[in-house]
């Protein structure tokens, strides 16, 4: 996968390849296209895998994606601090920080929106590092 743009561990980088790789059904594919949107929304965000998942950084902790049985998860660590006008968040509501969005076989992400909401979370970790 082409991931121009964004600073990243190879070895990170090549584990996150990977494990979309061998996630061969839906899950794998939205991952791929989660991926996609997060280095294309952010072109400063580096790459890293951290837990067992891709997380993606810049100034601190932006997002994470994980594969489960039946939904693929795009976790944001301080997603309750991110504005979210188009109310994409559909999990995790009630965390003090976090906030996520779970999508399932037949999704269509709002390719738009999460771009804003990445964005959004980069803006964050940018302004509290300033401090």
């Amino acid at each position: 996968m082409k991931t121009t743009g964004a600073k990243q561990s190879g070895a990170a980088s090549e584990q996150i390849t990977k494990y979309i790789s061998e996630t061969r059904d839906w899950r794998g594919k939205m991952l791929a296209q989660l991926r996609r949107l997060v280095l294309a929304a952010a072109p400063d965000i580096t790459e890293e895998w951290k837990w067992g998942t891709p997380v993606w950084s810049q100034n601190g902790l932006v997002c994470a994606a994980g594969v489960f049985k039946d939904h693929v998860k795009l976790n944001f660590f301080k997603g309750a601090s991110v504005p979210d006008p188009k109310r994409m968040f559909n999990s995790g509501l009630d965390a003090k920080a976090t906030r996520s969005i779970d999508f399932f076989a037949g999704d269509k992400p709002d390719e738009a929106g999460i771009k804003a909401l990445i964005r959004a979370a980069a803006a964050l970790n940018a302004g509290a590092a300033k401090k």
